[in-house]
């Protein structure tokens, strides 16, 4: 059973950054494709950025294009999200999803339903 775990949210003001971590224990995520989602209360879950399994694809919801880089370190059993020059409406919970082959990672939304594996989130919130 693959159990993700996130890290690194937090309170930042508008035009900080964050990074937030998605690692597994026990269970090498190096044969797993990731993705970061956010939701807020009331709303769908948004997907925000995938990585395939060897880093070589990756793929990045418009609203986030240009200020958020996905990567991962196999070392490390690690996927990172860094956020960089966060908004007010950046805010939310954040997960990090894994699956084997998703098709988000290539192009196009990135859909939660390809997902099969979830974290429980981390609260990040940007606020002045």
């Amino acid at each position: 059973q693959l159990q993700l775990v996130e890290s690194g949210g937090g309170l930042v003001q508008p035009g900080g950054s964050l990074r937030l971590s998605c690692t597994s224990s026990g269970v090498s995520l190096n044969y797993y494709a990731i993705g970061w989602f956010r939701q807020v209360p009331g709303k769908e879950r948004e997907g925000v950025s995938a990585i395939s399994s060897s880093g070589d694809s990756t793929n990045y919801a418009d609203s986030v294009k240009g200020r958020f880089t996905i990567s991962r370190d196999d070392a490390k059993n690690t996927v990172y999200l860094q956020m960089n020059s966060l908004k007010i409406e950046d805010t939310a919970v954040y997960y990090c999803a894994a699956d084997r082959a998703p098709f988000s990672v290539v192009a196009g939304p990135i859909r939660a339903h390809e997902f099969g594996s979830w974290g429980q989130g981390t609260q990040v919130t940007v606020s002045s």
